[in-house]
């Protein structure tokens, strides 16, 4: 039975300035951190993602290149679905799954419009949301293995920012199937507050939900993960937290 990890992506107060948004009805945009190592050709810039924002970017956002990290085929300027990254406290727990595994991708969003004035189900302050997962392909890839893979396998990896880094730095690399998403409502991760974990942090996974829990990896047994792709499916939330 399959095993999940979720880990935290996407924009937030630190890299560029602001989180993305959610709408009332669960509806979000997924915004990338910007890239901050060099590159073998130039990433796009905020502005040549063509983002549907309900807000300006703040000054020299928009001229500022993108890390693509993780890699949506139907997200502007995506091939494939891929993940990669260098840091050890996201890349072990990565490479612990295997083929057919699940890697959830989930984001701090603040509300806008009727949202952030606490009407519906979105958190009226910011709050964590899962916004998409991959079923793994393969195995994780070890950085130190990429180059020794089949020049095929290799080659579902072009396109991912680490592999455009240079030098090449992830730690793992991740490849999705074609089930592989990013979601259309997102769903919550926070409870009453952004800080307040709900149950499918405190209860389903591994963790705690003490301290800043929405940075950490959230680990997932293949019950609790079968229990988590019946959560993302739904298309509305209970006010405070998981389905029964």
């Amino acid at each position: 039975m399959a095993r999940a990890v979720a880990i935290n992506v996407g924009a937030n107060t630190n890299e560029p300035g602001f989180r993305g948004p959610i709408w009332p009805d669960g509806r979000f945009a997924f915004v990338p951190i910007p890239e901050q190592e060099p590159t073998v050709e130039p990433p796009p810039t905020y502005a040549e993602l063509g983002l549907d924002l309900p807000f300006d970017l703040p000054p020299g956002v928009a001229e500022q290149p993108v890390h693509l990290d993780p890699e949506f085929a139907a997200y502007p300027f995506g091939e494939r679905y891929t993940y990669g990254d260098p840091w050890g406290v996201k890349a072990r727990p990565i490479l612990d799954l295997s083929a057919g595994d699940y890697l959830f991708f989930y984001a701090t969003l603040d509300p806008v419009g009727e949202a952030a004035a606490g009407d519906g189900w979105v958190r009226p302050g910011w709050g964590a949301y899962l916004i998409g997962h991959f079923r793994l392909a393969r195995d994780p890839v070890p950085g130190e293995a990429v180059e020794s893979l089949p020049a095929g396998e290799r080659a579902r990896f072009a396109n991912n920012a680490h592999r455009r880094r240079d030098p090449f730095d992830a730690a793992v690399l991740v490849a999705g199937d074609a089930s592989s998403r990013l979601y259309d409502i997102a769903a919550p991760l926070s409870g009453e507050t952004g800080t307040a974990a709900n149950e499918i942090v405190t209860e389903w996974s591994a963790d705690t939900g003490a301290g800043p829990w929405w940075r950490r990896p959230l680990r997932f047994g293949p019950e609790e993960t079968e229990r988590l792709l019946e959560y993302v499916s739904r298309k509305s939330y209970d006010s405070d937290s998981a389905p029964a």
